[in-house]
This record gives structure tokens, sequence and C-alpha cells, in this order.
């Protein structure tokens, strides 16, 4: 009997909804599996606190030797390190920041505090690339937390719905971030708004803060085609740009962690920028993908800058990430970039590194994990590559500054 078309459409309705739920159902068993996986490996709060770092790595951070460290701890000045197995004394990163407070001198000139001055304005870097896995919320973190390392006051703002920034830094988005407090409750167009220090909150590294992310940030892509009628709002270019003003004295630089697509949430970003850092994996199809990518971002910001938008970037550079000096191919496609695009292309990649990914298990950083959890030699190969892609950006943010490098 051939079944009826009312019977074909129950049937169908019935397959979409069984789909629906098993989707929904795997979301909430891996939701629940996540918080639980946090909540062992971060007792008993469930919260991230940052390592404490030995005596020489703290010198390092602040600029100074380790034994005038030791001697401004007999002294009895500054911050009291503790005193560990063995006699090794270790600080904290709030501590080390106290440092840099007590041996401040600018009128001598000698700057342990590297705030910016009145005259140089808040550096806001827009992180992107239009294909996922080409390491740009990792690029983004990374450089967030070792600006924050070296002293700067730091926001973080994740404007990914998938929130992976906000999961690094402690935070599980559908646990810990509710309705209307990401970006989404300054930017939005109606009467839920809420001011941006609002939303912001305090990370366990000294100097970083963050700005959650969850899937109401979506709401943006929905609401912003209905808000282009109405000629009596702020255009959606200039909405992310004018929310972070309210905040940039508090801070030195900005990290902007951008979705990896081309919509209003980026396009809003890259007008709030005072520079782009494009990440490109060094493979065929993630550099067509990046073509794609410039085409249709030169396109809209010339529609956007028709209607209005201002836009002037200090700097804008293409991050080579997740690069095997080994893997031929990957080599020349470099070649190829640094060829095209020269200085734009910066001159450190960021090495693949099974370091960076073993400590992504554990939601952390490299910058959070102490050496003695790798082998040396990964340890330091990693974190030097990390040292040396975020070293090129801030001499770049300096330069804009026009203090030396």
């Amino acid at each position: 009997m051939i079944e009826q078309p009312q019977e074909q459409q129950k049937s169908a309705d019935a397959v979409r909804a069984s789909i629906t739920a098993m989707i929904g159902s795997d979301g909430s068993a891996l939701s629940a599996e996540l918080n639980a996986l946090r909540k062992a490996l971060f007792p008993p709060a469930s919260q991230k606190v940052l390592r404490s770092f030995s005596s020489g790595e703290a010198a390092k951070l602040v600029g100074v030797a380790d034994g005038y460290l030791r001697q401004l701890s007999l002294a009895g000045k500054g911050p009291q390190a503790e005193t560990g197995p063995g006699g090794r004394r270790s600080y904290t990163l709030g501590q080390i920041n106290e440092l840099r407070e007590l041996l401040d001198d600018a009128p001598k000139g000698k700057r342990y505090v590297p705030h910016r001055t009145d005259g140089e304005h808040c550096q806001v870097l827009a992180v992107v690339n239009f294909k996922g896995g080409s390491g740009k919320t990792t690029t983004a973190a990374h450089l967030a937390q070792f600006l924050a390392l070296k002293g700067y006051r730091v926001l973080a703002v994740d404007l990914d719905p998938q929130a992976s920034m906000t999961a690094l830094h402690g935070y599980q988005p559908e646990f810990d971030v509710d309705a209307n407090e990401t970006l989404y409750a300054a930017i939005r167009y109606d009467g839920g708004q809420r001011p941006l220090p609002e939303v912001i909150r305090k990370t366990y590294f000294s100097g970083l803060d963050l700005i959650p992310a969850n899937l109401e940030l979506m709401e943006f892509e929905h609401d912003t085609p209905k808000a282009l009628a109405d000629r009596g709002s702020e255009p959606f270019f200039g909405r992310i740009a004018t929310a972070l003003g309210t905040v940039e004295a508090d801070y030195d630089v900005m990290v902007l962690d951008c979705p990896p697509q081309l919509g209003f949430l980026t396009l809003g970003a890259l007008c709030a920028a005072t520079a782009m850092i494009v990440t490109v994996h060094p493979q065929m199809l993630d550099v067509m993908s990046m073509c794609q990518f410039l085409l249709m971002t030169s396109d809209m910001l010339g529609v956007v800058q028709e209607a209005g938008a201002h836009l002037y970037y200090d700097f804008l550079r293409y991050v080579v990430t997740r690069y095997e000096p080994s893997d031929g191919p990957q080599t020349q496609m470099v070649g190829f970039m640094r060829s095209l695009f020269r200085e734009r292309v910066l001159t450190h990649p960021m090495l693949k590194s099974t370091a960076i990914s073993d400590a992504g298990l554990s939601k952390q950083t490299l910058y959070e994990i102490g050496r003695e959890s790798f082998s040396r030699a990964t340890y330091d190969r990693a974190i030097e590559a990390l040292d040396n892609v975020n070293g090129e950006i801030l001499a770049l943010m300096h330069q804009a500054w026009n203090r030396p490098t």
C-alpha cells in the first residue's frame, strides 16, 4: 500500500524531531561531562588558579637579576616570596606586578610598569581567520596572557559564540555565563542593553580581564538585519568600538578573538581594531580559504567605510601557525607567503607542539603550566616559539606608540 502524503509528512516530522532530540541529548551529555571534568581538574571550587613563578622566572619577567630580588626580600622591601622545599622562593603574578610598581622610576627613565601613557592609544588587536582550525583562539589566548605576564593591563574579548577563549580561562559558557553576560549585552539594539563594565570579569591572571562568550552572541547576527532599516540606532559597525571605548582608559591593550566567519560581529570587531592579526595554517586549502577571506573582507570593509566607518590600522600581520619545519610542503607554502606579503608575515612562526595540545587537554595554556610537566626540550621549544611570536607583536605595539623596541 502506497503511503499517503499526509502520512509521509508525519513520518518526516518524526524523523526530524528524533534527530533534533538526539543532537540536543548529545550536547547536554557532553556539557555535563565537561563540567565534571572541570570539577576534577580544578577542585575544590572548580575555579582555575595560576601557578606561582620561581624567583628566576619572576626576575626575568620584571627585568632584574635574581640576586637583586633576593636583596629586596632580605631588606624587607616589596612582597615576600613564598619559600618552598629546599629554600626555593616563588612569587605570584600579583606579587610580580607589585615588584614592578616598587621598582618603577619613570622620572629617571627606568620603567618597570609598562602601562601606556596619556599620549598612547589603547591597542585593539583583532585576531581573525575565516577557517576553523587555524589556531586563532590559541594565538589570541597566549597573546593576551603573554602581555599580562609582561605587566600590561589586558582585556580579552571573546566574540566567538563557540566560546573557546572563555573556556580556556576557566568558564564553561553554558554553566557560568548567563543571558546578557557577554559583549552582546553592550551592543544589542533593544532596552536590555547593559554598560560594558557590568559584564567584564576578572581572571586568575593578574592584569587580565575577560568578556566571556556564549551562544547568545549569535543574536547580534540575527538582530542586525532588522536594525539596518532603523536609521535611529547606531550602525552595527560602530557598536563594538563604542562599547569598548567606554572602558579603554582601564587597559593598555584589548585582544579580540573573532568568530571564524565574516559576519556582523567580525566586521564590528575589525572596525573597532587598531591592528589585525590573521592566523594561517601553511597548507594549500587553508591558504586558499584565507584568499577568499581577504577578498571578502576587503569588499565588506569598503562597504562599511562608504557608510561612515573610520578605519585605521597600526599594522596588519599574518601569523603562521601549527608550523612543522620538517614538512617540505609547509616550508614551501611559508616561502610563498613571504614572497607575496614580505614583512607582513611575522618572522617567527608558531610551531606545532605536543606541549600546547597537551596543555589544552586540561583547558590550560602553555603559560599556565610549569616546565616540569613536559620534557625540557619539548617545553623550551614551544615556549620559545610563543615568546618570539608574541614578542614581535609587542614590538609592533611599541612602534605604534613610538616607544623604543
